[in-house]
């Protein structure tokens, strides 16, 4: 009977496989997603520990934080 209806002999892993692979994307672009973006904090980050290392003097800084928010 579960024949007819496509569910018997694999048609239930076809479904399951189909579900995977979409939330398989779905999870890729997100992690892609979410990796562009972190990368203007962690630039902000650097830059900012190297001001209070004392690297780069507060001109420096002003100016490297100005073309960062651009």
């Amino acid at each position: 009977m579960m024949g007819e209806w496509g569910w018997g002999y694999g048609g239930g892993f076809m479904i399951l496989w189909w579900v995977l692979v979409i939330a398989g994307i779905i999870a890729l672009v997100k992690w892609l997603l979410a990796s562009s973006g972190k990368q203007g904090g962690d630039t902000r980050h650097i830059l900012d520990e190297r001001y209070a290392r004392g690297e780069i003097d507060r001109e420096e800084y002003e100016k490297k934080r100005r073309d960062l928010e651009r």
